[in-house]
């Protein structure tokens, strides 16, 4: 999961900087004075909003330094926006018909705020796991490198995604794992261990994603690439894969953490026989059973919090709200993952019992 977060904002802020720095169309400007502000009636569906002109300075892009009036509140959005003096934005610039660039106000600029916190939370890593924290870094960098190098490449050619994640799986897990957690028997098991939940989880996502004729295309963002790519990617193999790649960061902290306990249960009862140590280390296991499946509930429910509430307030019974494919989606995502989750326990356990019982060459 820590992983993941890290990779949320590296991934933000490369493609935050690569769009601005080569996209003339795109500029940051700062608003230096609301010149005008009023509430007014839309010309268009005759509902009250806020008008405001303003004065901006554009900070980075093609016309760095240059001073710009920006009308904002012309058009009617489902979320306005009020700017405030010393807000940074992001523009886009276009022609109107006479040639002359027209400005459009299209987000805020974010970076700061994510940036700060992006720096305590790894100071924080560093702080609390030292040396352990650091290589975590590192080997988020490796899984970045990976990903963006090796995985979306592939993807973008045409290759086959379910058979591009599980290789991209192979290689995250074999360098990452002994990055994080260093080379011992304990980091080979929960390698092992996380290897063949992935492979029951795989098996699991191809024959449900099968069975409910699940498409692929839910999100927009499956229809956007599908007609960016002219249909040379697979939708649904990507949908595949993008659940087995997914799946690793949850399966790391719970296979290390389950080869560790029988680690440390066998030098404190190194007199236990291994169904008593599989039986001991399985009570603890239990217990994160437990914890992940509902984090994993949660986490999914609040990333889901706005559809979520879509449907509270539907017409339709409870079985057909399910039945939607974007429903569908999210239940057979989750599902599967919890169920890698468990397979991960016992796997990992018995396998960590069997290597603790080998004497040490």
């Amino acid at each position: 999961m820590i992983k993941n977060f890290i990779l949320f904002f590296i991934v933000f802020f490369l493609h935050s900087f690569s769009v601005y720095a080569h996209n003339p169309d795109y500029l940051e400007a700062k608003v230096v004075k609301v010149l005008e502000q009023k509430n007014v009636v839309s010309e268009i569906n005759n509902t009250p909003q806020t008008y405001q002109k303003l004065e901006l300075l554009i900070i980075k892009g093609d016309h760095k330094d240059d001073t710009i009036i920006v009308e904002n509140g012309l058009v009617p959005l489902s979320n306005p926006q009020i700017y405030r003096q010393n807000d940074r934005l992001i523009l886009t610039v276009d022609q109107d018909l006479q040639s002359n660039p027209f400005y459009t106000i299209t987000d805020y600029v974010r970076r700061d705020s994510l940036s700060l916190l992006f720096i305590v939370f790894a100071l924080l890593v560093i702080l609390v796991a030292k040396w352990k924290g650091f290589s975590s870094l590192l080997s988020m960098a490796l899984s970045f490198l990976i990903i963006f190098k090796f995985v979306l490449p592939q993807l973008l050619t045409g290759a086959n995604p379910i058979l591009i994640g599980i290789l991209a799986s192979l290689l995250i897990i074999s360098l990452t794992f002994y990055l994080s957690h260093g080379v011992s028997r304990k980091t080979t098991v929960a390698v092992l261990g996380t290897l063949i939940s992935l492979i029951i989880s795989g098996f699991l996502a191809i024959i449900f994603v099968n069975l409910a004729h699940l498409s692929g295309f839910a999100s927009e963002e499956a229809g956007f690439l599908q007609e960016a790519t002219t249909g040379s990617i697979n939708i649904k193999n990507l949908l595949i894969s993008g659940i087995i790649i997914g799946l690793l960061g949850i399966l790391d902290d719970i296979t290390i953490a389950q080869s560790a306990i029988v680690v440390q249960l066998k030098i404190a009862a190194p007199n236990l026989k291994p169904r008593q140590l599989f039986s001991q280390a399985m009570a603890v296991g239990q217990d994160h059973i437990a914890s992940m499946v509902n984090t994993l509930i949660l986490v999914y429910a609040g990333a889901a919090l706005p559809l979520l509430l879509l449907f509270i307030d539907n017409p339709q019974p409870f079985s057909q709200v399910i039945n939607t494919e974007l429903i569908s989606e999210e239940i057979i995502r989750t599902l599967v993952a919890s169920i890698g989750l468990i397979m991960a326990v016992p796997v990992t356990t018995l396998l960590a019992v069997f290597v603790s019982n080998k004497p040490t060459k």
